[in-house]
């Protein structure tokens, strides 16, 4: 499991020189650019909303079921709370918690170009790829299945060629054993690319075989620890519950020094009030609680806040990622962890209600990518999802890629020195003169975005092309990424091995431990 041979690492080398992953992929805008930021809380708000979170979990509290960390934080200043498994969080713990936590977190990849430190120091975002998906629509023919494995390959594939994309979640897959889907899609998914990984566990039996696998693709258990790369979400029971999987999560995390994404999945009018501030409060206090857990159970664990934000539609009750509500909560609540308590912000910057890659979808995704951005989210996830986070597009994915590069250049703010406003010539200029030869021009004018799949063309253009549209070249660099990407993956043969008996190990264990306990009921 220690072994990392140099071969692997040559075979990476070519890949970057040939193509399959970008060699500047990430790349940091100047440092000179500062970020704007716009959001719907003036310092008085956050204090507000802050002092609310904290009365609520000292007052109140959460439910913790996990024996382990009960006892842990009663022994750590924890009160008992109003019922058996409630325990009150004080003010002073709390702020122990967050006063210890690391502000600042390293997702790395399995080669150091792909390393992802945050906050980055372009003050700018890193984008994820949408996880929890069970469907997936074919970038060949936009037909409609279950996500299987074979579909976790084309993830990896396109999404290791988005400049924009840092990481990549797992989806869930079918036609492998339910209980252990969630390990055999991680498997699939940590073979097929050199980015972060973001491992998302459907049980806490599964938490330890995907710490494994992880640590199998690093190298070993040491190199994992100095080189992450995987990080974990742990999610709360809204409301203000925690389960046993995910307290197991944060526990295992600090055994293997795995960063933490700490997820709140409020749904407004259902599991928290119809009100944004009160949705916002809530995914506050879940993750605030989460991370004293963390700070109690796995000290020095970076946590990140990810509240993904969800609005109940009161005619048909379906749940909704991009409606105006979840649009302002996602920036209220980022706007919160960030300036109230001082935490990295991971919230969704794209994604979409609607099942298709359409006029809608892509409204409604932009909206949200503009609105966390400016709010000064850390990281944007949901790239390529749609349909509220159920179904992921690869077509789609390519798309949100060119999204977030026009975002991430529209929330840089622009530099107002007399250099960068070419003032002297400016107040030297002749009538009916121009600047298309400037000096300034021609020296700044490659730092215009230009775009790779959105049209910038004439009538006449259009027409010849046969009214190629935006999604047209989305769908041709998707299937060429899928083309192109290496057969073998980026593992060796012996660690390809040892992941597939891990995963055989666990169909044994853990589903012949579930059905032995059905057939006991």
């Amino acid at each position: 499991m220690e072994r990392r041979t140099s071969d692997r690492h040559a075979r990476r080398d070519r890949r970057t020189r040939q193509g399959s992953l970008p060699a500047n992929a990430f790349r940091q805008e100047a440092l000179t650019h500062s970020r704007a930021r716009m959001g719907f809380l003036d310092e008085g708000d956050v204090a507000f909303l802050k002092a609310r979170v904290l009365e609520l979990l000292g007052d109140y509290g959460v439910a913790v079921i996990h024996p382990q960390a009960r006892a842990a934080l009663l022994a750590a200043g924890a009160k008992p709370g109003s019922g058996p498994d409630r325990l009150r969080l004080p003010a002073g713990l709390v702020a122990e918690a967050m006063e210890a936590t690391p502000k600042a977190a390293r997702l790395a990849g399995k080669r150091r170009a792909l390393d992802l430190d945050l906050p980055r120091g372009d003050r700018g975002f890193v984008m994820r790829t949408g996880t929890g998906a069970h469907g997936y629509v074919s970038p060949r023919d936009t037909r409609y299945r279950n996500m299987d494995l074979a579909a976790v390959d084309e993830i990896a594939a396109v999404a290791s060629t988005l400049d924009e994309v840092g990481f990549i979640a797992h989806p869930f897959v079918h036609g492998v054993p339910e209980k252990t889907a969630d390990i055999h899609s991680f498997g699939r998914l940590i073979a097929r690319t050199d980015k972060h990984i973001w491992m998302q566990p459907y049980q806490w039996q599964n938490v330890e075989y995907l710490m494994k696998i992880a640590a199998i693709a690093a190298g070993g258990e040491a190199e994992l620890r100095a080189n992450p790369i995987t990080s974990a979400i742990t999610c709360s029971f809204t409301p203000l519950e925690f389960k046993f999987m995910d307290t197991q999560v944060i526990i295992e995390a600090g055994k293997y020094g795995v960063p933490l994404h700490a997820c709140s999945l409020p749904s407004s009018g259902g599991t928290a009030p119809l009100s944004v501030p009160s949705m916002a409060i809530m995914a506050a206090a879940e993750i605030v609680g989460m991370t004293v857990m963390a700070h109690v159970l796995s000290p020095g664990t970076p946590v990140i806040a990810t509240p993904l934000m969800f609005t109940l539609d009161m005619r048909t009750g379906s749940a909704l990622q991009s409606c105006v509500e979840s649009l302002q909560a996602a920036s209220v609540s980022v706007q919160l962890m960030k300036q109230g308590f001082g935490m990295l912000a991971h919230t969704y910057g794209s994604g979409s209600d609607t099942p298709d890659v359409d006029h809608q979808s892509m409204a409604e995704r932009a909206l949200l990518c503009q609105a966390v951005a400016l709010a000064g989210a850390d990281i944007l996830g949901g790239v390529g999802q749609l349909e509220c986070a159920t179904v992921f597009s690869p077509v789609q994915a390519v798309l949100d890629n060119e999204v977030g590069a026009m975002v991430r250049r529209f929330i840089r703010k622009p530099d107002l020195s007399d250099g960068a406003l070419n003032w002297d010539e400016m107040m030297r200029i002749r009538t009916g003169g121009h600047f298309l030869d400037s000096d300034h021009t021609i020296r700044t004018c490659r730092d215009q975005l230009s775009p790779g799949i959105f049209l910038r063309q004439g009538r006449d253009g259009y027409e010849k092309s046969g009214r190629r549209t935006a999604f047209d070249a989305a769908r041709d660099a998707a299937l060429a990424a899928i083309a192109t990407a290496p057969e073998a993956g980026v593992l060796d043969d012996h660690q390809l091995r040892e992941i597939a008996a891990l995963a055989a190990h666990a169909d044994e264990h853990i589903v012949a431990a579930y059905a032995g306990a059905v057939e006991l009921i």
